[in-house]
């Protein structure tokens, strides 16, 4: 927009609120939000369009604040959201947490009940401060409409600096008026590799390690550091596993690169972890989820030192102990401890050849696993397995679909996966080739997180393929997001695992409390491909394993050449993979006589 004819000598601006909201966004290079319109903050939507600024109009607001998550963690920049005040803005709650745990820069505009009505009880006031306050870095109030520019800049300067979502709550109200301004220029961090002392010890306990272990956590993939890191890794020959849920902070494809810790992850990183006598966590909070005993193995080495690299001094030995803790960037540390390598004689140059070789065997043993790994052989999934046999469709088994899936996946996509069962057991699949391609609800684990997260996603990035993986009980809670890739030509393709049942929490019932089934089951007859079509979508559903690949690729092709939305709908046998947290029921005990069966 142009400046005011009534500029002022002293810089100053006359213009009103909503102008100095929408300039102010400008000045940040905002040029989407994702929301539904309303009349709270209509005075600064209507002028979105001439600011360059495009409103995406959503199904639902929770999706609104997914889309703006997903558009954020692929381009680095702020994600945004807006809604109606009150209930438009209780719904965005949930998906702003799962930003906030994902570390995105999402700013949640909250336009709220005019100052004159406040305490009244009016239509649609809350008090929605305290809704974000566990889930936000920093909370802006416009008290006074001559503070909307400041207010606003500083919510944008925050969400970056602190690396989260923040929270700009206007009266709406304060929307109007005649007020001068100076637009803020926005502020950036220079971010540096720590200090010297601490680096100086890691590169101290690095070159006396023989057999060093990289963990390459989501700073990496934030702070686009993956040549850095892979040129550390190189130098130290050293194994690198994914932090949870962050398959896309190393390449795949590199000899170096052992697969994902945590839940359902990679078995040859479990095991090359367990050998280290020194770990550099890179760009990782190393959460508790992530390094949680799993397929049997307490994998963590804790006898080993334990170097930890973070943005935030905060979680440096928060959940493990460790020895050395440095506040950087991961990029810029990885950077400033290969300098102090370079040109030493390092204890794992002699063991270089060897550990190259344990790599390599480690990986095709738990390749050569996954191959054999087509179903689960605990007693309830072999009965399963049998009865499905029975079934009209020859259901498929959910590890073959993901290895089919992975097998047809294109160069640069980009993959969201939901919570759940089968979508967990994915994380074993998934590989990535650069960063910014894997989208995950992280710790907060929601339910309806993929589809729009990756729709966001697909926005960023119009040019990369898109697919969203969910199972059909979270599928519903967010299936209709679909509506928003069709009416705004923004294709992306999802993934549906039909196998009709809750199956994580499913899987407790099995294990402590003796299949006693109480609430798990969704086979109520839908056709997910056909709902899709009614949606404008195209549907397909698949029976047979040899037809997964094919439909993906099919798929892909009408999303990138046809601008088409596909859901593949993936009939899968009700089998399910190991629990998310063993360690959290223990079996059941009853004293009434009543419930003395359910024992």
């Amino acid at each position: 927009m142009e400046d005011s004819p009534t500029r002022k000598d002293n810089g100053m601006t006359r213009m009103t609120p909503s102008e100095a909201f929408v300039e102010t966004m400008v000045a940040h290079g905002v040029d989407t939000i994702f929301g539904i319109m309303g009349s709270a903050f209509m005075d600064a939507m209507d002028i979105f369009e001439p600011a360059g600024i495009e409103l995406v109009p959503v199904v639902h607001e929770q999706g609104a604040a997914h889309m703006a998550d997903g558009f954020s963690r692929v381009s680095g920049r702020h994600g945004v959201v807006i809604g109606q005040n009150g209930p438009g803005i209780s719904n965005c709650v949930t998906a702003i947490a799962a930003a906030y745990w994902a570390h995105s820069p999402v700013v949640v505009v909250t336009p709220e009940t005019g100052t004159m009505g406040i305490g009244l009880g009016g239509f649609q006031e809350a008090n929605q401060l305290p809704m974000f306050e566990e889930f936000t870095k920093y909370q802006g109030h416009v008290n006074n409409e001559h503070r909307m520019a400041e207010l606003t800049g500083r919510c944008f300067d925050r969400a970056l600096s602190e690396m989260g979502p923040t929270q700009l709550n206007i009266p709406r109200d304060r929307f109007y008026g005649d007020i001068d301004v100076e637009i803020p220029a926005p502020q950036r961090l220079d971010r540096g590799p720590g200090g010297e002392r601490t680096l100086n010890e890691a590169a101290e306990l690095l070159a006396g390690a023989s057999f060093p272990v990289m963990v390459a956590g989501g700073g990496v993939v934030m702070g686009d550091a993956v040549a850095e890191t892979v040129a550390l890794a190189e130098r130290l020959g050293c194994p690198v596993v994914n932090s949870y849920l962050h398959n896309d902070s190393f390449p795949a494809s590199h000899p170096l690169w052992c697969g994902p810790l945590g839940y359902q992850g990679s078995k040859a990183a479990m095991r090359l972890i367990s050998r280290a006598d020194v770990v550099l966590a890179l760009g990782t909070r190393l959460g508790p989820f992530g390094t949680l005993p799993q397929h049997d193995m307490d994998y963590w080495p804790n006898e080993a030192k334990v170097i930890q690299v973070d943005a935030d001094n905060k979680m440096l030995g928060l959940v493990k102990r460790i020895d050395v803790g440095i506040c950087g960037d991961a990029g810029a540390a990885a950077t400033a401890l290969l300098q102090r390598l370079e040109g030493r004689e390092l204890a794992c140059d002699a063991t270089r050849v060897q550990r190259a070789a344990e790599i390599a065997d480690d990986k095709a043993d738990w390749e050569a696993e996954l191959d054999d790994w087509i179903h689960e052989t605990d007693d309830f999934s072999v009965d399963m397995i049998k009865q499905a046999t029975e079934e009209h469709y020859n259901w498929m088994h959910p590890r073959q679909v993901l290895r089919e899936l992975e097998a047809a996946m294109p160069e640069r996509v980009m993959v969201s996966t939901d919570i759940g069962n089968i979508n967990s057991v994915a994380n074993s699949y998934l590989r990535f080739e650069e960063p910014r391609s894997f989208f995950a609800a992280m710790s907060w684990g929601n339910c309806g997180y993929a589809l729009p997260t990756i729709i966001g996603a697909k926005k960023a990035a119009p040019d990369r393929p898109a697919v969203a993986y969910a199972g059909d009980g979270a599928w519903a809670m967010s299936m209709v997001e679909t509506m928003t890739a069709v009416r705004h030509n923004i294709p992306v393709t999802a993934v549906v695992f039909h196998n009709r049942q809750w199956g994580a929490e499913k899987k407790n019932q099995v294990d402590f409390y003796g299949r006693r089934f109480v609430a798990g089951e969704l086979d109520g007859g839908e056709d997910w491909s056909e709902v899709a079509r009614a949606m404008g979508a195209d549907g397909v559903r698949v029976n047979e394993l040899e037809e997964v690949g094919p439909a993906l690729t099919k798929a892909i092709d009408a999303q990138m050449n046809g601008g088409r939305t596909t859901v593949i709908e993936a009939m899968c046998t009700m089998e399910l993979g190991d629990p998310f947290r063993k360690d959290a029921l223990k079996r059941p005990t009853r004293h009434l006589d009543k419930y003395e069966d359910y024992v």
